[in-house]
């Protein structure tokens, strides 16, 4: 492989990566107008019974993980 050939594999790989973050950047702009759009009064029940669920299932249940457990004949 030549130095030039090599230089310019570097140099659309790059291109892909740019074109790629941005390809991201406007689909989390796309999802922040819609967040922003939402009606939110609406929403707001189904988000903290959402967000209720998440805590009860995923923090609680991470939290008892990091717990070290009893061992039997220890007090």
């Amino acid at each position: 492989m030549s130095v030039k050939s090599e230089k310019e594999e570097l140099i659309t790989l790059e291109t892909r990566k740019v074109k790629a973050l941005e390809k991201i950047a406007n689909s989390l702009d796309s999802l922040t107008v819609w967040f922003e759009e939402i009606d939110k009064d609406e929403w707001s029940s189904r988000i903290q019974y959402y967000l209720a669920e998440f805590h009860t299932k995923i923090v609680k249940e991470g939290d008892n993980e990091d717990k070290p457990t009893p061992t039997k004949g220890k007090s």
